[in-house]
């Protein structure tokens, strides 16, 4: 049998009624539970109920209690859920009922109180929350969670809020005036984005009662950009080889820099810093977009042996950040500059008795080209009675000379063809003539 406790308070209501009697029983007892027995409580005869007219007026608009004339016990109709029956949460919770019994009639006014059981567990109102934390934000900074609720009174309402281990947030539990608790977030380390996205966090509501009931519900921290990350190249240096003459709007690479960031903060514009030459940007292009870089101008190894591009990577934060590489292209020569002859103090007229030995022109020979390809010799094409004589101390110098006796006679006049050639692959080479005329001496009786 369910425990119950009963309080009398007689006063004089009129000769037929003389008692008023509370009861305190705890809610959800089931059906066929004995409250009281109010025929003992009251001092009624069990024999003399029989014979009469008992009614029980209950002030709800459920009938929860009945009255058994056979036994003088109140008992449970219909289970109580003191939550339904007082919904506002008050710290008293009564059912009011009058026993009335006819001939000769009497009222006894009976107030049944309901104590709260912990049959209800805290729950929240929104069972997920989302939260959107700049990584920028600083360690105090607090944020509002929704509070649980719970429908039962007393110990076995709400008491405390848990969080889920968190090396970001803990929590802090605020009451007000009316005795109700309020949860706030606070950031106890800086976010960082790149590290972390989302902070998957779970807050409990636990009440009081015996055993414990809890509640939770999901909070999910978005954790916002801010512009924190410098872009990067994958080097801070490059180098290229390539060969000289390539053609106008060949590509020649493709600089790549990232940035952990996100949005405007991830969006990168490359350009030539200051650094860059005048000379080196009418040579390359920089897509301003996409980092390639291409040929806008003639390469001439001759010109340029190599070039140096310095390119800035930034974003298009609010308070852009930037990030620097270097790019160097060495030019590599081709065998593209035909090799010269220069010639000096050229004497076209000499007697036909010239001693041999005597020079005629001074030559000197050239290639702007480098390596085999600016490898130079000089030949006299044909069988002639001069030849070339190579300076020691200038090996590009030579001096034309006379090898052979003259005779006017006999050859009146030479073409002398000088032919210059380099040791590229394939070689070049180019010639120069020259006319000597001879004078006629007095050798001939």
């Amino acid at each position: 049998m369910e425990i119950w406790t009963a309080v009398f308070v007689w006063t004089a209501v009129w000769p037929s009624a003389l008692s008023v009697t509370r009861y305190s029983i705890a809610e959800e007892m089931e059906r066929g539970s004995v409250v009281a027995n109010l025929a003992a409580d009251l001092g009624l005869e069990l024999g003399g109920l029989a014979q009469r007219e008992v009614k029980l007026d209950i002030f709800t608009n459920k009938k929860y209690l009945d009255f058994n004339k056979k036994t003088g016990e109140l008992y449970i109709l219909e289970q109580i859920d003191r939550e339904y029956l007082c919904p506002a949460k008050p710290a008293s919770c009564f059912l009011k009922l009058d026993l009335i019994i006819e001939s000769p009639l009497r009222i006894f006014n009976i107030e049944l109180g309901i104590t709260d059981i912990n049959d209800n567990a805290p729950h929240f109102r929104r069972d997920r929350v989302e939260l959107d934390v700049s990584e920028s934000a600083t360690p105090g900074e607090r944020f509002s969670l929704p509070n649980a609720v719970d429908p039962d009174v007393g110990v076995n309402t709400i008491k405390t809020y848990k969080l889920s281990t968190s090396d970001h947030f803990t929590i802090e539990i605020q009451t007000g005036s009316d005795g109700t608790q309020y949860v706030d977030l606070v950031l106890t380390k800086s976010l960082d984005r790149e590290e972390r996205v989302v902070h998957n966090l779970i807050l409990a509501a636990e009440d009081g009662g015996a055993p414990v009931r809890s509640g939770t519900a999901n909070i999910i921290v978005r954790v916002q950009d801010t512009n924190d990350n410098p872009p990067r190249f994958e080097k801070p240096f490059y180098t290229i080889n390539m060969t000289e003459n390539i053609p106008i709007g060949t590509s020649v690479m493709k600089l790549n820099a990232t940035d952990l960031d996100e949005g405007a903060n991830s969006e990168i514009i490359y350009s030539f810093t200051l650094y860059t030459s005048e000379k080196t940007q009418d040579v390359f292009a920089l897509n301003r977009d996409t980092g390639e870089v291409t040929i806008k101008g003639i390469v001439d190894y001759e010109d340029m042996k190599f070039y140096e591009m310095f390119v800035e990577a930034k974003d298009k934060g609010e308070h852009p950040l930037l990030g620097q590489c270097k790019v160097v292209v060495h030019v590599t020569d081709m065998n593209d500059n035909y090799p010269e002859i220069t010639v000096q103090s050229v004497k076209n007229t000499i007697a036909e008795n010239i001693p041999v030995g005597s020079v005629i022109a001074l030559v000197g020979i050239s290639d702007r080209d480098t390596g085999d390809n600016g490898k130079v010799s000089l030949s006299v094409k044909e069988d002639i009675p001069f030849i070339l004589n190579k300076s020691s101390d200038k090996p590009t110098h030579y001096k034309l000379i006379v090898s052979e006796p003259l005779d006017r006679e006999k050859v009146p006049e030479y073409l002398i063809t000088l032919v210059v050639t380099d040791a590229g692959t394939p070689p070049l080479s180019d010639n120069e003539t020259i006319s000597v005329h001879l004078l006629d001496v007095n050798d001939n009786v």
